[in-house]
């Protein structure tokens, strides 16, 4: 996540000093990922080391207020204009890592570890269809309220994406163990699996 740019385009709204930008960042988000006002001053004190921003002189409360500078106002319209890049690599991603951990070791029930996952991404899925339904994310009237009801169907996106994967393996580790079942000569252990306890509903009855 860009903390940097996203700080950019707020400001390029006008100035703001730090708890200001951290408030809106968090009301835009809904606080799905929260800053800490230590990051929000680091960053800005790394955007003016860079000639991003500048500051003014403090209010009358104190607050040292900062501006987007022509550099940063280009920045700011270049990410926009820029699709986010895809072919770097990937952030980590501890559900593959586990998995991919899990297949090559003897005694792990993998389909056991897809089950409890599965279980715990559709609570997720459900909370986030709750928010999706209920207050400001349901009805949108302000951009802030718009930008939060996105941010809540990434969420729910993003469940409904890693419950098709989590059926994917379980069907992908069930034909592997099939074939190897079939094939008597074969010497090399099958991953472990085990039926699920439940059948998990189809993501679309739970929005």
């Amino acid at each position: 996540m860009s903390v940097r740019q996203a700080m950019l385009a707020l400001l390029e709204q006008g100035p703001k000093y730090g708890y200001q930008l951290r408030a809106e960042f968090e009301q835009r988000t809904g606080s799905t990922w929260p800053l800490n006002i230590g990051q929000v001053y680091t960053t800005l004190a790394r955007l003016e080391r860079d000639g991003l921003v500048e500051a003014d002189a403090a209010d009358v409360q104190g607050h040292v207020v900062y501006r987007a500078t022509p550099r940063g106002r280009d920045e700011a319209a270049t990410w926009f204009t820029t699709p986010v890049p895809r072919d770097q690599p990937p952030p980590r991603d501890e559900l593959a890592i586990k998995l991919a951990i899990a297949v090559t070791l003897p005694g792990v029930d993998v389909g056991q570890v897809i089950q409890q996952q599965r279980t715990a991404t559709m609570t997720a899925l459900q909370d986030y269809t709750r928010l999706k339904r209920s207050g400001r994310a349901a009805r949108p009237t302000e951009p802030e309220d718009l930008a939060w009801s996105l941010v809540v169907d990434s969420l729910v996106f993003t469940c409904e994406a890693e419950l098709r994967w989590l059926d994917h393996c379980e069907a992908r580790l069930r034909r592997v163990a099939a074939e190897r079942a079939a094939a008597p000569d074969q010497t090399t252990s099958a991953p472990t699996t085990s039926a699920p306890t439940t059948q998990a509903p189809s993501s679309r009855e739970n929005r």
